[in-house]
């Protein structure tokens, strides 16, 4: 049941050896995100809907907050400390209620200031990540909260992996556009 979300992910990705191949996963999937993103108007990004009743804006904003989640998680590990939200142990019920709040909090945020914060964010995670030594990404247990997975595999799931969600929530919700719109 440990980080059931992450091994699902990881199931469905290239497992990444190497910074270099994460990196390129990531900047490949974040790219891929973005052409879809860019087919999307103002109101197109606000419009519920797309999973459940989140718009393209929560998406992002859930994006956002794992990925501030990871930086916290991998800085707090650096102190030698435990992060005050873990992966490790965290069934689907915690990370549904983690996901809910996620939301609440970003709901009325305004996609101007959601979409300043997901670049930032991208381009902060990519800087940490570049910095991060190799060993330090590979290695089993090389921080307590990691469980039985690597920072590499959270660092996916975080990042390249969750963009390939978000990515593929994106094309549903465009397809059931279209078959509504030829109703």
């Amino acid at each position: 049941m440990e980080a059931r979300r992450w091994q699902k992910q990881e199931s469905n990705m290239t497992k990444q050896s190497s910074k270099d191949q994460l990196l390129n996963d990531i900047q490949t999937e974040w790219r891929r995100l973005q052409k879809n993103l860019s087919g999307l108007g103002k109101e197109d990004m606000i419009q519920a809907g797309v999973t459940g009743i989140w718009s393209a804006k929560d998406i992002l904003a859930h994006l956002i907050a794992w990925e501030r989640l990871f930086l916290d998680w991998y800085s707090t590990g650096i102190e030698g400390s435990l992060p005050d939200i873990t992966p490790v142990g965290m069934g689907q019920k915690a990370i549904d209620a983690l996901n809910q709040q996620i939301y609440d909090e970003n709901k009325w945020r305004s996609l101007d200031d959601i979409l300043a914060e997901f670049h930032t964010t991208y381009q902060e995670i990519v800087t940490v990540i570049e910095a991060i030594p190799e060993e330090d990404l590979f290695v089993h247990g090389r921080f307590p909260w990691t469980g039985t997975l690597t920072l590499a595999d959270y660092a996916a799931g975080n990042t390249c992996n969750h963009y390939a969600w978000a990515k593929a929530q994106l094309r549903k919700h465009a397809r059931r556009e279209d078959k509504q719109g030829e109703c």
